[in-house]
């Protein structure tokens, strides 16, 4: 029995890069854009009707409680996007506050499906 003189080499280790991709996302349902429509459409029509409340902007504790509410029901309904932090930003403007933006966030999110059919 004669040895070999060259070894054949150790298989390398596999190296992984980080966590495997995420699956793609499918878009929210008809159902959840549509609620997520209806509480942005409520919350706008809220801070326009009790407009002595909510014009101080960033200074009135129940705009801004509010807000966070419907930023986590959007996020929660049709997931994390970045139209969101504008909306949720132009809410503690004074002035600004009043611009329906959390109904323009979600049609925008929703590529304006709701308009379309």
């Amino acid at each position: 029995m004669t040895s070999d003189p060259h070894p054949a080499p150790a298989p390398e280790p596999e190296v992984h890069a980080g966590p495997p991709p995420a699956p793609p996302r499918r878009p929210p349902g008809r159902g959840r854009v549509w609620l997520a429509l209806g509480i942005a459409v409520a919350a706008d029509a809220l801070q326009l009707v009790f407009m002595p409340l909510f014009v101080e902007g960033a200074a009135a504790p129940w705009a801004d409680a509010l807000d966070v509410g419907v930023a986590l029901a959007m996020v929660g309904l049709l997931g994390w996007h970045l139209a969101f932090l504008p909306s949720f930003a132009a809410k503690l403007i004074p002035g600004v506050d009043l611009v329906p933006t959390w109904t323009a966030a979600v049609l925008f999110v929703s590529g304006g499906r709701l308009l379309k059919s």
